[in-house]
């Protein structure tokens, strides 16, 4: 064994079993990855050290961070011909045989005389028989079906054994999609035709545990069925999403450790709704989310606050439609500041569903817009509004309930319908912004002066950086401060800030 320069394969000092068979037959012991910080022997070793450390006793090597050394040693092998970069996957044999009811059943006979036998094409599938006794027998529930187990010899026409064990439940869910794609066709397992239009499939979502081995399999099936010509694509995902999961004082729910929340009763108090929202909003999905009962009532209190909006303006749905459109004459500064962050929220929400599948800033984009929208209405009361204005607002109403669709579908269809709408929410299509309407009219400037906040300026949002210098320039607390000073330079962030420096 090479424990030079070979120090990346496992040798007795970093591998425990190899350390374990050295130690016994008293084979040599040689260090080539020491910890950060601390030396060991292999007089002093009482394991195998396995984790990452700097290289020693590997020649020109010796000094680098082991995590490093991999591929900068791959790098030196092949610059002098003697080794390359190579992927290898150890498939290993998998036992498919299950000693259950439920399952495909494996199609061979077992004859005295011919030995192992397939069940022969035309004669599949073999189709699971009724009479069958479940009670354990140590045995699988097909043997004790003799209609089932008792059979004839396809080669040589004598009595036979079936085959009575059935298949791994992944041998069916390993290409179950491709299926899907033409359930009722009854002459092949699917349509090619059919899979041309539905395949591969867009989204693939599934806990870390589940996806590992499914996702292992199902690509083994599609690259099979590729090779074979069945299929004309080699991966059946186009995108792959794994879940976190719940957890409870710090560990994932399970009915072992006793740390589970009865959904029953969460649902009775809340509602499915309020669940939805609390678990979508605790964090990013791909993360684990600890559950809160606070979290529950802040959801709770969430819809109960989307719900009174709507009421508090229900009339205005009652009313029949005047226009579908409104010029911008007709309305105020402030609802032209609800209509841009209404469409910013569909932008929004539309993104990070779709794109990111980060439900919890989707529905945070949504409370932002529910409470701008009832800042909104305080600030009508005691202002003279325009006529457009209730156009705006019943945009951004409407808007607040169908952006909620994916997230509360129960909540939002009933106050769909409450709004006067008789045909259900979810058959319209997704809500698209308007582009234009993301664009804004006025922007806040921040002026600084030698990197001091010294005010502040309101500008069209047309304005280029010459035109907003010249503005800044122009406040009286600015030309107070450089006032008899030298300006050295000003720097303009565009449409963000502008810093004078002066000396």
């Amino acid at each position: 064994m090479d424990y030079g320069t070979g120090a990346v394969m496992a040798v007795p000092a970093h591998d425990q079993r190899d350390f374990e068979f050295a130690k016994k037959y008293n084979l040599p012991i040689r260090i080539v990855i020491q910890p950060e910080g601390k030396k060991i022997t292999s007089d002093n070793m009482e394991a195998a050290f396995d984790e990452e450390g700097i290289m020693v006793n590997s020649g020109q090597f010796n000094g680098l961070p082991s995590s490093k050394s991999l591929d900068i040693i791959i790098d030196y092998l092949m610059k002098k011909g003697s080794g390359g970069r190579e992927v290898n996957y150890r498939l290993r044999d998998w036992l498919i045989s299950r000693q259950r009811y439920w399952g495909a059943p494996i199609p061979m006979i077992y004859c005295a005389d011919c030995g192992m036998v397939p069940v022969p094409e035309s004669d599949l599938p073999v189709v699971l028989p009724e009479d069958v006794d479940f009670r354990p027998k140590g045995m699988s529930p097909l043997a004790s079906s003799k209609e089932f187990a008792n059979t004839i010899c396809p080669k040589c026409g004598k009595e036979a054994k079936r085959e009575t064990d059935t298949m791994d439940t992944f041998v069916c869910s390993s290409w179950y999609y491709l299926r899907f794609c033409s359930p009722k066709t009854d002459t092949a397992p699917f349509d090619a035709e059919e899979l041309k239009y539905w395949m591969p499939v867009d989204q693939y979502i599934g806990g870390v545990e589940h996806a590992i081995l499914h996702l292992l399999y199902s690509r083994f099936f599609t690259k099979a069925l590729y090779d074979m010509g069945f299929v004309n694509f080699k991966e059946p995902f186009k995108r792959l999403f794994t879940q976190g999961m719940v957890c409870k004082d710090g560990a994932a729910m399970s009915k072992s450790k006793g740390n589970i929340v009865n959904p029953g009763k969460i649902f009775s108090k809340f509602g499915i709704d309020a669940t939805r929202v609390m678990m979508l909003f605790a964090g990013p999905p791909e993360v684990d989310m600890e559950w809160t009962d606070k979290g529950m009532e802040g959801a709770s209190r969430f819809l109960n606050r989307v719900w009174r909006l709507i009421y508090n303006n229900i009339d205005y749905f009652k009313k029949p439609k005047n226009k579908e459109e409104v010029s911008p004459e007709d309305i105020s500064v402030d609802a032209k500041k609800i209509r841009q962050k209404t469409h910013q929220t569909i932008k929004k929400v539309t993104e990070d569903i779709e794109e990111r599948f980060h439900f919890n800033t989707a529905i945070s984009a949504i409370m932002e817009l529910v409470n701008e929208v009832y800042k909104f209405q305080i600030e009508a009361e005691e202002k003279q509004g325009k006529e457009g204005d209730i156009f705006v607002l019943k945009e951004a109403l409407e808007m607040i309930v169908r952006l909620l669709g994916p997230i509360a579908p129960h909540f939002s269809e009933e106050l769909w319908q409450e709004m006067g709408n008789k045909e259900s929410i979810y058959p319209l299509p997704w809500p698209k912004y308007d582009k234009k309407m993301l664009e804004e009219e006025e922007k806040l400037i921040i002026v600084q002066v030698n990197g001091k906040l010294r005010g502040k300026l309101t500008v069209p949002a047309s304005y280029g950086d010459d035109k907003i210098k010249e503005e800044a320039l122009s406040l009286p607390k600015i030309q107070e401060k450089i006032k008899a000073k030298k300006i050295i330079k000003i720097i303009v962030v565009s449409g963000k800030l502008v810093n004078i420096v002066i000396k």
